[in-house]
């Protein structure tokens, strides 16, 4: 009777408690429709099994979950007029519109690219509905250096989908960090050919990853991404989303590789 009742209370917590669905960094899905477009308030109810991606501003997005765990990326201690303490903030330091020296300390997870000059972090954060994790990258220090493992690309995963941040990306990653990431289903990538990568190597990167959805990022011009979409389309799709948000399933990827143009928009109240 005592090991049934044991038996029946850990079964209990078992259920209750928010399990991640498995990734395997791999993208399964069939030919689908399309994405959901979303709008309006990024900070809703988000579908079963499902990801909310809101672009925020230069390198910030807000990853919403099922379950109403949010992450923001590049977080440099605005994300607009909405109240909100995220869950996790993930930062990189190659400038200060990529992260905060002073984070509020109610959030509970903040999460540096970058650790002791030239040694890099490792994160593997697990939420149980969201695992994130790290892999660390090389930046351009000040007067030409080389900081080593300066940048992190994050990677979360969550929903069966591996959703990945490259950060300030200032070179091809190599054999071993293309292994560590794996296959990301959706990336969002800094395209401003100049202070990160340049185009053509960006387009080899995003290429060579591929993703079923690339969100690009970091564009400081329309002249820009107009130059990264046309480097793209031999390939890849291209979609203007015409607003901010998407919601994005393991089974409703796109069938070809798309680029999804999303346009920034600071967390607001609807």
């Amino acid at each position: 009777m005592i090991r049934l009742i044991v038996l029946l209370i850990v079964m209990a917590q078992a259920a209750s408690a928010q399990e991640r669905t498995p990734s395997h960094c791999i993208a399964l899905a069939q030919s689908a429709p399309g994405l959901e477009y979303v709008v309006p308030a990024s900070l809703g109810p988000v579908a079963s099994e499902t990801v909310r991606i809101h672009y925020i501003a230069h390198a910030s997005f807000l990853i919403r979950s099922h379950g109403g765990i949010n992450m923001v990326t590049d977080f440099t201690g605005f994300t607009g007029t909405t109240p909100m303490i995220p869950d996790v903030v993930t930062m990189n330091h190659a400038h200060d519109t990529h992260w905060t020296a002073n984070p509020d300390p109610a959030i509970p997870h903040v999460l540096p690219g970058w650790g002791p000059f030239g040694e890099g972090v490792t994160h593997h954060l697990d939420l149980g509905e969201v695992l994130i994790r790290n892999v660390s990258t090389d930046i351009r220090s000040q007067f030409s250096g080389i900081e080593t493992k300066g940048n992190s690309i994050f990677v979360f995963e969550l929903a069966g989908l591996c959703v990945g941040h490259l950060g300030h990306l200032h070179h091809e990653p190599d054999a071993e960090q293309y292994a560590a990431l794996g296959r990301l289903d959706v990336v969002m990538a800094p395209v401003d050919g100049g202070f990160t990568l340049d185009l053509p190597t960006m387009t080899r990167v995003l290429k060579r990853l591929k993703s079923s959805v690339v969100i690009p990022m970091h564009w400081f011009s329309l002249f820009a991404l107009d130059e990264f979409l046309s480097g793209m389309s031999d390939e890849f799709a291209v979609v203007e989303v015409g607003g901010p948000s998407l919601d994005i399933s393991l089974d409703r990827l796109p069938g070809r590789p798309t680029v999804m143009v999303l346009r920034p928009a600071w967390l607001s109240e609807p």
